[in-house]
């Protein structure tokens, strides 16, 4: 088995609760008293409870699981799998962990699994290739002054400003369909780490657990992968406009 990709001898408990205690803050790792309410009802077999969770977690889970695939309807089963893996470990649940962060680390075993199967077997840490030492432009070098110019370094055209744009039409559902279109075309690493931390809200330090990267490199994906969304979202603007 490639570096990486070690699983733990039960798929489901994905990892345990000490190890997640270990390398997570208290606030994230622990379970609130929501997640403690929610897993009783699981356990009691709460069908609308099992369908909300779904409704929450499921656009984020097929991203993700995308990450170590690649092919969508192996995606979709890894998913499935992933909550019937929910339903099979619930009783060895203990609180030590919150419920996200045990979901989606059965989530990544059901996936690496599935990857190694399909002959896939590469850790997301590889994938997060980008180099903070590389240079990548976030925006387009041709909209700043060039060094024989007078003011060399500085903007050509200012990036648009939305300060005035009445809110209405920021939070609008097109607006929104054309963010999460811009995340889904971003680079795969770049793409989980926006998803993960600009549409679910989790934190630095619970994305790189997570995902198994550095802070640093978390930082790099989450920044290269913001300025090419604003760029998608300023050209439809820019478009809507004319």
């Amino acid at each position: 088995m490639s570096q990486g990709m070690n699983q733990p001898e039960n798929l489901y408990d994905a990892p345990s609760d000490q190890q997640l205690l270990n390398r997570s803050t208290a606030r994230s790792s622990t379970a609130s008293a929501e997640d403690t309410h929610l897993v009783d009802l699981l356990r009691q077999g709460d069908e609308q409870t099992f369908a909300m969770l779904i409704d929450r977690y499921h656009s984020t889970l097929l991203r993700l699981a995308l990450m170590y695939v690649m092919v969508h309807a192996v995606a979709e089963e890894v998913v499935q799998e992933t909550w019937l893996g929910v339903l099979k470990g619930l009783s060895r649940f203990e609180g030590r962990s919150s419920f996200k962060t045990w979901l989606f680390h059965i989530l990544t075993n059901c996936a690496k699994t599935r990857a190694q199967r399909e002959k896939r077997s590469i850790p997301f840490s590889s994938l997060a290739s980008d180099d903070p030492e590389q240079p990548e432009y976030a925006v387009e070098p041709d909209r700043f002054l060039g060094a024989d110019q007078e003011w060399p370094g500085h903007w050509v055209s200012f990036p648009a400003n939305w300060d005035n744009m009445p809110e209405s039409r920021l939070i609008s559902q097109e607006t929104r369909q054309h963010v999460l279109a811009a995340i889904d075309m971003l680079p795969a690493h770049q793409r989980a780490v926006v998803q993960l931390r600009d549409v679910e809200g989790w934190t630095a330090e619970e994305t790189c657990n997570l995902l198994g990267i550095s802070e640093t490199n978390q930082r790099v994906l989450l920044h290269r992968g913001r300025s090419k969304v604003r760029k998608a979202v300023e050209a439809y603007f820019d478009e809507e406009g004319k």
